[in-house]
């Protein structure tokens, strides 16, 4: 059962955490201005709150989970170092050099 869950991948590139905080914005824009609108037409604030959530409920469903459109761009890293296999795996201590005063 665990291993469904460990197959989801959870990831987001830079360039998808980028186009999220756009959509998030956007969405969250245009519902506050239709809602302001909408609300100032018939004359109740309420209407503004609910449309703002509607719109804040949107976007977290469309930019919160790691959707394919999110990791177009995957990073590549670079291979790891092998750690040298030896009994002196510490570097030698160098002695602290010694400050000229003038």
């Amino acid at each position: 059962m665990l291993s469904i869950f460990k197959s989801i991948p959870t990831h987001m590139d830079y360039k998808g955490q980028k186009l999220a905080e756009q959509i998030f914005q956007g969405i969250i824009l245009i519902s506050a201005v239709i809602g302001f609108i909408y609300g100032y037409i018939i004359e109740q604030f309420g209407w503004t709150v609910y449309i703002v959530l509607a719109g804040f409920a949107i976007s977290c469903l469309l930019t919160l989970p790691p959707w394919p459109m999110y990791r177009k761009n995957p990073l590549s890293w670079q291979p790891a170092i092998p750690e040298p296999s030896g009994e002196n795996r510490e570097k030698p201590q160098e002695p602290p050099k010694k400050k000229k005063h003038k």
